[in-house]
């Protein structure tokens, strides 16, 4: 075996006792799920906007990004629920470079997962309790996912993830609402194949374990565009594309249909400014098609403090290490144009 065993992580509970969440924060957590779902469900047509920094780099500039968005929150509570984005095992496409939190709770030192997965616990539990949001995070790694269940409100699989097994099956046993993205081909049967596992109930082994799911009705669809053979990258945002995604709902008996969009990755070809134009015409699309509206139940965007990205030895404070997203001035314009054309 071409590997070394290093050392063994603390098992959960030990990671959960260093990090506790108290009564009164999981009441919050609770009182966020139950809005969440209530729109997955269909009970409420608030807009969700998950979003945040491509990846969660430093927990100082996290915390301020996310008290910046809580403030915003109480203006566009009637319009918008948030969810901020704290994405902490977010790799470079290739594996190379910086692999995000988890790894390198440093992005200037030697991985760690030790320490990675103190610090991950340590910022989503800061996030909620300073900010009042539980978060959303990629299910990159699934048996990872227990370390922060008790703080996560929304979970998305990635494209490469999304034809996992493992991803599917975990998902199936999670209790709250789990996007699974379109595959980096576009191929939408892939993501509906994965939607409908993780909504049926499963036996399968899990953390050593043999495990019962009882399926998650809350599994949804997340459209993010795709790559074609030529390395084009190909949106799937447009009016078309979510009739497209209604009329893949109706030959299913999948329960709550329903999709986020995701206004960055190959929907704006990772430009990242194009994100407020495709949110305003997602909109726009809303407005003209009952089944469509029906169907968004909200969007993804990539925002932080400071516009773009830079390379992790740059040390702009608040600024992308991964992909760039949408700068502070910016996103706080966007969520309030959303909210008035909701």
């Amino acid at each position: 075996m071409n590997m070394t065993f290093k050392r063994m992580l603390p098992v959960l509970q030990e990671v959960r006792d260093m990090y506790p969440v108290s009564d009164e924060l999981a009441r919050k957590k609770e009182e966020n799920d139950k809005a969440i779902r209530a729109v997955f469900g269909g009970q409420d047509d608030r807009l969700i906007l998950v979003i945040g920094p491509c990846s969660a780099d430093r927990e100082d500039a996290v915390i301020d990004y996310i008290s910046r968005l809580s403030r915003v929150q109480e203006q566009v509570k009637d319009k918008i629920i948030i969810i901020p984005r704290i994405y902490t095992n977010k790799p470079r496409t290739t594996g190379e470079g910086y692999k995000g939190m988890l790894h390198q709770p440093d992005p200037h030192a030697s991985p760690d997962m030790l320490k990675g997965l103190l610090a991950i616990r340590k910022l989503h539990l800061r996030a909620l309790r300073e900010t009042g949001f539980s978060c959303a995070d990629e299910m990159l790694y699934p048996e990872n996912h227990q370390y922060l269940a008790d703080l996560l409100s929304y979970v998305a699989v990635g494209a490469r993830s999304v034809e996992n097994q493992l991803h599917r099956l975990t998902a199936s046993g999670l209790d709250l609402p789990v996007g699974m993205k379109n595959p980096t081909s576009g191929d939408l049967a892939v993501m509906m194949n994965s939607i409908t596992a993780a909504q049926h109930p499963h036996t399968f082994v899990y953390s050593g374990w043999e495990v019962e799911s009882k399926g998650n009705a809350l599994t949804h669809a997340i459209l993010r565009g795709y790559v074609d053979k030529n390395a084009h990258s190909t949106p799937n945002y447009h009016y078309e594309d979510l009739q497209t995604l209604c009329d893949l709902y109706a030959q299913t008996n999948l329960q709550n249909p329903g999709v986020i969009v995701d206004t960055n990755h190959s929907n704006s070809g990772k430009k990242w400014d194009e994100q407020p134009r495709i949110a305003k015409e997602i909109m726009h699309s809303m407005r003209h098609s009952s089944d469509i509206n029906k169907l968004v139940k909200g969007m993804m965007i990539e925002s932080y403090i400071e516009d773009g990205a830079q390379k992790p030895d740059e040390g702009v404070y608040g600024k992308s290490i991964t992909d760039p997203c949408l700068g502070w001035k910016k996103t706080e314009r966007l969520i309030l144009e959303l909210a008035s054309l909701k």
